[in-house]
Order: C-alpha cells, then structure tokens, then sequence
C-alpha cells in the first residue's frame, strides 16, 4: 500500500538527508502546502531518522514548495565561520588596492545610489540529491557593483577583485608538510570582465526586507548564474588586485575535479565552482482527482535560456513537461515545471526529470559523471523512487 502523506503527516514527519550529512529540519523548512493535496511519499527517502538541529544551517523541504519565491526566514543557508553581528549603523564597505580612489561607503551610501532589483535563484555547490534543500529562490535589491567600482576608480594593470566577509576563524595552512596556523577570512574573488559586467550585485535586501542576519546582513555579493559559495556574505571589503587571489574557499575548497580523456589518456583536471551547471530535480508527486499524478519540479541553471524539460516514468520514453510561465519570465530564478501522469499502476515506480537549454546542452546522467571524483557540483539525472497503491 502506498504511504500518502498529507500536509499535517509532512509537517510531523522526517527526512533523510541522504549524503549531506545529519542536520536539523526546524519547522519553519516546512513551507505550507494546501489542506487537500495528497503528496505521495518518495521511497529514497528513509523513515524514523533523528535528526539533530542546527542554527548554522537551513534547509528548505522541497516537497513543500509552494511560491516562486522562498520566504526570506526560510531562505537555506550554510557558512564557515558562525554568523557574525554587524552594527549597521558603523557599517563600512572598504574598497582598496588598484584603485584611484579608496572608499569607505556606509550602508547608507551605498542605499542612496541607483539600485535595481534581481530575481536569483541558486543553490550551494554541495546540494544534492535525494534532498536538494540547499537552494532557494528570491528577489533582491542591492546597487550594481560595477557602481561602486566605477566610482573607485579601477586601474588599468588591475585583474583581479577580491571580496572579503566579515566571517573569520583560525585556520591550518599546508605547506609541503609543515601546518601554519592563520586567521583565515572568507573571501572570493571575480576576473576584471567578469567584475565591471552588469550582472553582479551588491543586494542589502531580500523580498522588500533588509538582510538577515543568515543572509549575510547588511551587504552581499551575488553573481547572477553562480553558486552559494562565490556570493559573499557579510561583505566588508573589495580589494583590487594584479595577481591571482589563492585563498583557501577560492583555490583549495571549492573545487571539482574530474578525469577527462586526451588523445586516449586520462588528465585529472581541477576547476573552481563558479557557474551553475545545468539541474533539474522531482521535488514532489501528489495524487490529483481522477486517478491522475502531477509531477513538479524545479530546474536551476546559470541563465542560459531553457529549450525543454522533460520526464520519464521507469523506463518509458521522456515527456514534454511543462515550464510554469511564472517563473520562465525571470532569466536567474528558478524554474518550475509539472507533468501530468495519468494511469499511473499500482506498484513501485521510479521518476526521472532532464532538463535542456538552448545552445544543446542536456542535463548529465550519472554515467557521464562517472569521472567526476568530488561531490560538489551534483547536477545529474536523478530517479525519485514511489510506490503507487
């Protein structure tokens, strides 16, 4: 017999977080879903696991998606270094280095240039599957950075930014054997081209509130099409630089690396997550009237426009799904999309979504990911398992 689960089960019930470790589901990951539906519960997803609660962390249940934009207390979050408290009122954003001009912009500043407003949705670089909470979609309001940087002064030999958070905390370094212990700062950096772009943003708020304490209060750096790990939290500054910045979330942390074939031999190559490789993922199945299944998803990419989606039940062939046109019009959020299932058999089923942009690049599988050694960057195809009564 199927297990169909209503809102109130979901709300009092458990989740595995298969592969990301233990963590804590606070209730407020549990966005409300409407008293009639009846969501069919995913088998790959274990039973009666206690979970330990975390503040470090949250994670959004996907099953419960029920707005284009996530609610800016249940926005996920993850960090490094704790959650540091900023007076906004001493606040100073430091811009130095290459540079004509050094700045110290206040909050207040940086509110009365020209803003603009972004619709962004993003996951962290370590989300995956069957779970996929740590991604959430918003809309921000911050100044372009290309802004400030214009109103510092970029110097010509200047190549590359770098973007410090106040988040902090005492490190070991290595070095041919030997283990150096530093203050380490959690910083980021961007190229000149990509930097002086219109895209990145420098958001106080997020959905018309000012920054939680979570999301990084008072200023962020988001990169439109990026991963978590690039936008900022807690910015406090902006150097500007010739040489590559090496520190330890840019060079030795966020990495993938993956084996690729050249002229017949296998070369392990290493690259920094940056851009969003193309996702989709089956975040619930709820029974409908009528013995029909609605199938809905989410598809997160870098802003590349999207050409299909597509689903297959077990082994059949894939389906046109639809895209939910209040989410297509925004080219950085989140993606919707559902697909109806009619004359689903009782018994065990598995569900599959591929998602395809339009310069031809299909969502991987996980044969082609075979070579793919580290788990960030987790974008493959995956089978969500049911069982229909």
């Amino acid at each position: 017999m199927t297990k169909q689960t209503t809102r109130r089960d979901m709300i009092k019930g458990s989740v595995a977080l298969a592969g990301l470790g233990v963590l804590g589901l606070p209730e407020w990951a549990f966005p409300a879903l409407t008293q009639d539906q009846t969501v069919v519960r995913f088998t790959d997803l274990p039973d009666n696991i206690v979970l330990e609660r975390t503040p470090d962390r949250r994670i959004i249940d996907i099953r419960g998606i029920d707005g284009v934009f996530t609610p800016s207390d249940q926005f996920f979050t993850t960090q490094h270094y704790g959650h540091p408290e900023i007076d906004t009122a001493t606040y100073r954003l430091q811009v130095s280095g290459l540079v004509d001009r050094p700045l110290s912009l206040s909050l207040a500043d940086l509110r009365a240039m020209p803003g603009r407003e972004l619709v962004f949705g993003f996951e962290c670089s370590g989300n995956r599957g069957p779970v996929n909470g740590l991604s959430s979609n918003g809309r921000w309001r911050g100044v372009p950075l290309r802004a400030v940087l214009e109103r510092a002064g970029v110097q010509a030999e200047a190549r590359e930014f770098v973007f410090f958070g106040a988040d902090h905390g005492e490190e070991e370094v290595e070095f041919r054997g030997r283990a150096y212990p530093v203050d380490q700062q959690y910083g980021r950096s961007l190229q000149r081209d990509q930097a002086l772009s219109d895209e990145p943003l420098l958001a106080y708020s997020l959905n018309d509130e000012p920054l939680s304490t979570h999301q990084g209060r008072p200023l962020r750096l988001l990169v439109p099409g990026w991963y978590g790990a690039p936008n900022v939290k807690w910015l406090s500054e902006i150097h500007v630089q010739e040489d590559q910045y090496l520190g330890k979330y840019q060079a030795r942390w966020y990495r993938t690396l993956k084996g690729e074939m050249v002229n017949g031999v296998m070369k392990w190559k290493e690259t920094a997550i940056t851009k969003m490789q193309l996702k989709s993922f089956i975040a619930r199945v709820t029974r409908e009237t009528g013995g029909r299944h609605n199938v809905f998803g989410v598809v997160l990419h870098d802003g590349t426009p999207l050409r299909s989606v597509e689903v297959k039940v077990d082994d059949g062939p894939w389906q046109p799904a639809t895209l939910d046109p209040a989410t297509t019009a925004e080219r950085y959020g989140w993606k919707f999309f559902n697909y109806t299932w009619n004359g689903a058999t009782p018994g065990e089923h598995t569900v599959t979504s591929r998602v395809t942009d339009v310069d031809g690049n299909v969502q991987a599988t996980a044969e082609e990911l075979e070579a793919k050694l580290t788990f960030l960057e987790h974008s493959l195809q995956l089978p969500r398992t049911l069982v229909i009564e």
